[in-house]
């Protein structure tokens, strides 16, 4: 009887539902899935369902799930290749999200989740970019939402540039190579720290 199973990868629907039982009988299982990130991958797993049972797809996924690592290649400075990672921890405003089936909103739940160890794309590519790893067109062009990434940059009161990069524009990082119609958002703060009396 084995403790662990691994899925090499999951391609229909057959071996989806494979999965689920194998977790929910409580063995781990482990499998592979082709997406771009974890919303998309969330996504793949749903849509080898027909509608109809898509109510207790919902439940058996947020029961069962415990995380959705994604990882892409990233090019970094000496010229080798290292990977950007995101992570879906399946916390309970997680799973409350998957168990009403709002997968739209999974992506701002993982924004703002204080889970320790989840993390966006933008945020492990801020993390490299910060580390002096990775150039800044580099973290850009690798980050689903290249205008999200910027916004950390500019907003890291904390941030020490990297050797060789310089400030762009007056005190900020602009977003112009990617994405010249986008807004600024240099003039916002985020504290998590501050708290009113009130709240």
């Amino acid at each position: 009887d084995p403790d662990i199973i691994m899925v090499g990868e999951i391609r229909d629907r057959e071996t989806m539902s494979a999965a689920l039982a194998y977790a929910q009988s409580g063995h781990v299982c482990m499998a592979t899935l082709h997406a771009n990130n974890s919303y998309h991958a969330l996504n793949r797993m749903i849509n080898f369902f027909p509608l109809d049972s898509r109510s207790a797809l919902y439940m058996d996924l947020s029961v069962s799930l415990k995380a959705i690592v994604s990882q892409r290649l990233v090019k970094l400075k000496e010229g080798k290749l290292a990977p950007a990672v995101e992570v879906l921890l399946n916390s309970y405003h997680v799973q409350e999200l998957v168990e009403r089936g709002d997968i739209p909103a999974l992506k701002e739940a993982m924004e703002q989740s204080l889970a320790p160890g989840s993390q966006t794309f933008e945020q492990d590519l801020f993390r490299l970019y910060r580390s002096g790893l990775i150039t800044l067109e580099e973290a850009l062009r690798n980050a689903d939402s290249p205008t999200n990434l910027s916004w950390l940059i500019n907003n890291n009161e904390n941030l020490d540039l990297p050797h060789g990069e310089e400030k762009r524009g007056d005190s900020s990082y602009e977003l112009s190579m990617s994405d010249p119609g986008s807004p600024s958002y240099k003039e916002f703060t985020l504290s998590l720290n501050d708290r009113t009396d009130d709240e």
